[in-house]
């Protein structure tokens, strides 16, 4: 014949002590504290060196304006000129469709900022702040850094 089970131990063998779960609720947060940094890091520059990559096809469509038409577009013309001709009479070799079909945005869904230098030109994003500046994630992503 069986012996009675106890319904009492039955149900502490049934689940998890207060204390383990405990200790298994430390050891996950100190698991997540470690791992989540690296992975913050990891997305952070992600998030860079896809604003690098669209940089790189905005100069190449501002490469062939210039090529088309002797000249970068003005700063106050800016990215702009890529999507239509501002001056027919100022370039008059303005394909007829446009170099752009949209501005594009960088990673933190803010404009890029253009900037003429005469015979080069400067692509500018605000970095994660999207304030000019900042530190860190925050800092300013120049196109003429992005390949260095």
């Amino acid at each position: 014949m069986k012996a009675p089970v106890n319904r009492q131990n039955k149900m502490l063998r049934s689940g998890f002590s207060l204390i383990e779960l405990l200790i298994v609720i430390v050891i996950l947060g100190g698991l997540v504290a470690v791992v989540a940094p690296g992975l913050m890091d990891s997305a952070d520059q992600a998030k860079r060196d896809t604003v690098c990559l669209k940089m790189n096809d905005l100069k190449k469509r501002l490469d062939m304006f210039k090529l088309d038409n002797g000249i970068y577009p003005d700063t106050e013309e800016g990215f702009n000129a890529l999507l239509n001709n501002p001056d027919p009479d100022k370039y008059p070799n303005y394909r007829t469709k446009p170099y752009l079909k949209k501005l594009p945005k960088d990673s933190w869904k803010t404009p890029f900022v253009y900037i003429n230098k005469g015979d080069s030109v400067e692509i500018i994003s605000f970095g994660a702040d999207r304030k000019e500046g900042g530190e860190e994630n925050g800092r300013d992503i120049l196109f003429s850094e992005c390949n260095k």
